[in-house]
């Protein structure tokens, strides 16, 4: 059986076929810009319909597909008549306009419930709660139009089926799912003026509801949590970690973490029953090693920075950066951080500014790991960050854990498409369809090099410069 894996990213939508042992038969990339206006991020509603569907018939052309789910970013929403007309442009989760009424409801209910009964630990304004406030107050004629409320996955299984569906881990962070229950928060929704009506009904993931053009169509998930199934962090053994232009962390843990005043970071429901995944991440990792190379080493390749910073040696002479170019997010949220190098000399080259962004990267995977209370074991690592030898051999180092490759690249479509094949029986569990798909590639175990001196050098600089009380103007 043909499995399909769909994943709706921020400006690219990815599918790839698999067949039922893992095997990719067909992929594809498609590329589409956002609407931007001032602070307003949008997005034509209807194209991401158009764009599924173009995927889709693409990667028909090369084999049949039986099966399809579909995993998307979080908090982009859709508001619709009741025969499904967009009212207005898809609001993009990293549209902010909604400022005002995230502090309402913080004022309202409290972070401390508000954590306690969806699992976010800040109360954001790109929050799709805030949003529908915003939308009430600032466009009442669209609001008086709209009849059914979507998240993206919903909206696009809605285009494949007709079915109004939705499912946990992608309400995870709309601030009206109740995630002990994983059902609607009634008293947020009567909050925010929202009737149930106006809601899908909230199916399991991996839940076939329909069909689409003779494939059998499948409950996805949130985008992150997609991406942790498909390189097996399904249980609290495994983390994962992907350094691309940001770095994302994925912790698995089935007790619900107590609230805890200082700390941002939230806590997802994973598509396993039972399971609650922790996202942390840094926004620019990857970034600042590109910004580097760019700004200063042009003409020079990853692989010839990366042999430079080898010869540096641990710890870079003493150089040690912050690499907040856009603030800092986790484990302290302070949107006013910016990046720092400090210790430089007349000895520091091009090798030791770009080991100390290679180290400044590990160092902050280990500092939030270190805020939840986790010691890893086992990190599975993915994006370009992992094509670094070099790079995944700090992260070993510093975090005292083995890191793994994947034989998989895309990690997202393929726990996608295993979702499908558990909704339509070809696996009988997440777990099981991990056991016999997720492959691990190449293996980097911690060499016994001591970063204790660098990192409390990174750790002292960065309670000096990335503190939220204190703004250098």
């Amino acid at each position: 059986m043909n499995l399909l894996g769909i994943d709706v990213g921020t400006t690219s939508l990815k599918a790839v076929l698999f067949d039922e042992n893992g095997k990719c038969l067909a992929e594809t990339n498609l590329d589409y810009t956002l609407i931007t206006k001032g602070d307003f991020i949008e997005f034509d509603a209807m194209d991401y319909i158009r764009i599924t569907r173009q995927a889709i018939d693409e990667i028909k052309k090369t084999a049949p597909i039986d099966a399809i789910a579909v995993d998307t970013q979080g908090e982009t929403l859709i508001l619709t008549d009741e025969a499904g007309n967009p009212t207005t442009n898809a609001i993009v989760w990293l549209d902010m306009r909604a400022v005002e009424e995230a502090d309402e409801i913080r004022a309202h209910f409290g972070q401390e419930k508000l954590y306690t009964v969806t699992g976010q630990a800040e109360t954001s304004a790109g929050w799709p709660a805030c949003k529908l406030l915003w939308v009430q107050r600032h466009l009442p004629e669209v609001w008086a139009k709209t009849k059914r409320v979507f998240l993206l996955e919903d909206w696009i299984l809605w285009a494949l089926t007709g079915e109004f569906v939705t499912e946990p881990t992608i309400q995870s962070s709309s601030f009206y799912l109740d995630v002990h229950k994983r059902d609607w928060w009634k008293e947020m929704l009567d909050f925010i003026n929202v009737d149930l009506s106006m809601m899908p009904k909230v199916l399991p993931s991996g839940t076939e509801i329909g069909s689409f053009e003779g494939a059998r169509v499948c409950t996805g998930c949130f985008d992150q949590v997609a991406g942790a199934i498909g390189v097996g962090v399904i249980n609290e053994d495994v983390i994962s970690e992907m350094t691309g232009t940001a770095m994302a962390i994925s912790v698995v843990t089935s007790d619900y973490p107590a609230y805890d005043p200082k700390s941002v970071i939230p806590t997802h429901l994973h598509a396993v029953p039972g399971k609650y995944v922790r996202l942390m991440w840094l926004s620019t990792a990857g970034m600042v090693l590109k910004w580097y190379r760019n700004a200063f080493a042009g003409d020079m390749s990853f692989k010839e920075l990366d042999e430079l910073a080898e010869k540096a040696g641990p710890g870079a002479e003493g150089l040690v950066m912050l690499p907040y170019f856009t603030g800092s997010v986790m484990p302290v949220y302070n949107p006013d951080a910016k990046g720092a190098f400090y210790g430089v000399t007349l000895a520091h080259g091009k090798g030791h500014f770009a080991r100390a962004i290679l180290e400044a990267v590990a160092f902050t995977l280990k500092d939030n790991l270190d805020c939840v209370g986790v010691k890893a074991h086992e990190i599975r690592i993915t994006g370009g960050g992992a094509g670094s030898p070099l790079w995944s051999q700090i992260k070993a180092d510093v975090t005292g854990a083995r890191l793994c490759t994947l034989q998989e690249k895309e990690s997202a479509c393929l726990g996608t498409a295993i979702l499908a094949g558990v909704g339509v029986g070809v696996y009988p569990s997440i777990e099981a369809a991990c056991e016999k798909l997720v492959h691990t590639k190449k293996t980097y175990e911690p060499s016994g090099t001591d970063y204790t001196a660098p990192y409390n050098r990174y750790k002292k600089l960065d309670a000096l410069l990335n503190n939220p009380k204190d703004k250098i103007k």
